[in-house]
């Protein structure tokens, strides 16, 4: 009988504790199931995802409203200015139909006149939005000049002997180059 009580004095037996590796996903020296832990991962991540798809559409959305709002305060912007500069027109528009009436009354010397006030008018309302005419006296620069041609002349070679066409620079943006005629050496 010694043999029955010495097992029953025995404590109870335990599974062994087995030590487990870096890959079998252990907590202390318990096992702790890969497809728990996977699933809380799989949980965690997915809701990240979630929330950083969320700001996205969110991003998208605040950009989608700044460039339409951009685009209508741009819209805006231009019409003020048209509006702005057609209403300065308007006197030199009614200078314009001044000047055609003294056309159909055959009086030339009034013609004249008005075409010279309009033209005036015109001319300083330009300038006052800062339009001004490109300098062609002078060497041919073909930053704001335009060759049409070249002639022998007795003149610097090279230099503008003829203007043809106009030029003209709104602040220091050509607008329209001047079209001239450039001297080249006497055969």
């Amino acid at each position: 009988m010694t043999d029955a009580s010495e097992r029953h004095s025995q404590a109870p037996a335990q599974p062994p504790v087995r030590d487990s590796g870096p890959g079998e996903r252990a907590r202390g020296n318990r096992e702790v199931s890969p497809t728990t832990e996977a699933e809380a991962e799989a949980v965690a991540l997915q809701t990240d995802r979630d929330q950083l798809f969320d700001r996205l559409q969110r991003l998208a959305a605040e950009f989608d409203n700044f460039r339409k709002r951009t685009a209508r305060e741009q819209a805006t912007l231009s019409e003020r200015a048209n509006e702005r500069l057609v209403k300065e027109l308007i006197p030199v528009l009614d200078d314009l139909g001044r000047a055609l009436e003294a056309a159909a009354e055959h009086e030339e010397v009034k013609l004249e006149e008005g075409v010279r006030l309009v033209h005036r008018a015109l001319a300083e309302l330009l300038a006052k939005e800062g339009l001004a005419e490109i300098e062609t006296d002078g060497k041919f620069d073909p930053h704001v000049h335009e060759a049409l041609l070249s002639q022998p002349s007795d003149a610097d070679e090279g230099s503008v002997i003829e203007v043809v066409q106009k030029g003209y620079k709104l602040g220091d943006k050509v607008l329209r180059p001047a079209r001239v005629v450039v001297a080249s050496p006497e055969e």
